[in-house]
């Protein structure tokens, strides 16, 4: 398998990651999947915690589904453009009573 890296500059690495997380509308907070609703929303029973999914964690997988979608966009329009390749755009088509 290969490994594709990105270098950033450390002082920018803050500053992409807020980018990525903010143009792609990371929340900071989530609904808790532990949250009891027949209890108050306190401290101890919260309805929303902290995203547990990190702002780098976020932006490896918004990364890899960019990659992902780009690829498959791709070879859709190719296979498109091969399939039309192989099509006879001319029909016969008549009038059997003229």
């Amino acid at each position: 398998m290969a490994i594709f890296e990105l270098a950033i500059a450390d002082e920018d690495v803050q500053r992409v990651f807020d980018a990525i997380c903010n143009n792609y509308n990371r929340p900071e907070s989530v609904q808790n999947p532990d949250f009891d609703s027949a209890q108050p929303d306190s401290d101890e029973n919260p309805a929303r915690i902290d995203n547990p999914e990190t702002q780098g964690e976020f932006v490896h997988r918004i990364v890899r589904q960019f990659l992902a979608e780009h690829v498959k966009s791709y070879e859709i329009k190719r296979a498109k453009e091969q399939a039309a390749e192989n099509v006879s755009p001319s029909v016969s088509i008549t009038d059997p009573q003229a």
